[in-house]
């Protein structure tokens, strides 16, 4: 293995971790008007919420296809294996996205059957976020794996730490979309979704702790990881910035701000982010695969370095401009 091949899986293995984290943040605010749209009255308030991502919510899912088309094309042994190993929430929330993308456009067209799509609407965006969660959780506990192949059975994904992750990431992604909505709304919906925060932030960060508490619990030395001196002194930044961030954004619903607790819910989820990195680096399957171990040849990775350094950037930069053109409120019938 030559320096260049541990360079290139390295820069790889950031792209993908950039578009996954891409893909948490700008979709997870609109799964979470998924999730949240049962407790919305129905009529102005759910339209409002409804208008607030629809200008964007397509464009949001294109990191979701950056990071399982890069998985596959940089790293394809852990596409191989992870895909074989979770089949079941992989498909599970590929389902929600179909119905979720389904009920958000039939519901403006098919206003006598709305209740119903509204209904798809809600299960696809929790079917979704959980399920998501749920692969995380199954990646941090292991994949059995034996030579080069998956060798655990079809159900060893679900354990009580995937569960516990999966219902993590539901809070989570509806704390994003309650704070998507104060900055993006005003009047009653307003007044709403800042109780909505409230509730979700405090769930949320109980989740946080919860996850990270059970993680150390695993095997794979995560508690070394996190632990062991003089690594601690670089690791405990993580739950004080943390706890600093919770504080904040408490603050910062306290006194009804109204930007300022979207982008503190992304500084946590950032957080998480981060400290699910220490975890599993430099492993892509804990314990199993490492980046280089799972890497494409270095002529294929130079080959899509090349693509994704001209398509990164241009997504970006629509993506920026699409997000500048409505960046006003919303009202019921569109932004203003």
């Amino acid at each position: 293995m030559t320096g260049v091949d541990l360079d290139l899986a390295t820069v790889w293995a950031f792209i993908l971790a950039f578009a996954v984290f891409a893909y948490v943040v700008m979709d997870g605010f609109d799964l979470g008007i998924g999730i949240l749209f049962p407790v919305f009255e129905v009529g102005p308030e759910r339209d409002k919420a409804m208008n607030s991502i629809a200008p964007v919510w397509d464009g949001n899912e294109t990191w979701l296809v950056l990071g399982g088309g890069g998985l596959f094309a940089a790293f394809p042994l852990a596409y191989g294996v992870v895909m074989t190993a979770l089949y079941p929430p992989i498909i599970a929330m590929l389902l929600g996205l179909v119905f979720r993308g389904v009920a958000f456009e039939a519901r403006w067209r098919d206003p006598a059957h709305r209740r119903g799509w509204d209904f798809a609407f809600t299960c696809g965006s929790i079917v979704a976020a959980f399920s998501q969660g749920v692969i995380l959780g199954a990646l941090l506990q292991g994949i059995e794996i034996e030579g080069r192949a998956y060798a655990g059975g079809w159900l060893d994904w679900l354990t009580p730490f995937s569960v516990l992750t999966g219902i993590g990431v539901v809070c989570g992604y509806a704390l994003l979309g309650a704070t998507w909505l104060i900055w993006k709304t005003d009047g009653g919906t307003q007044d709403h979704a800042f109780r909505l925060a409230g509730r979700y932030g405090v769930a949320t960060l109980v989740a946080i702790g919860l996850v990270s508490l059970a993680t150390l619990g695993l095997d794979y030395g995560y508690r070394d990881k996190w632990l062991s001196f003089p690594a601690v002194l670089l690791t405990a930044q993580v739950p004080l910035l943390t706890t600093i961030l919770a504080f904040a954004f408490h603050r910062s619903i306290r006194k009804r701000r109204e930007i300022r607790p979207f982008f503190l819910a992304l500084a946590l989820f950032l957080m998480s982010f981060v400290g699910l990195g220490i975890s599993m680096y430099p492993f892509i399957v804990p314990d199993a695969l490492t980046i280089w171990q799972a890497a494409a040849p270095a002529s294929s990775q130079w080959f899509m370095l090349v693509g994704s350094a001209v398509l990164i950037p241009i997504i970006l930069c629509y993506t920026a401009f699409s997000y500048w053109v409505f960046r006003g409120k919303v009202a019921e019938d569109g932004y203003h």
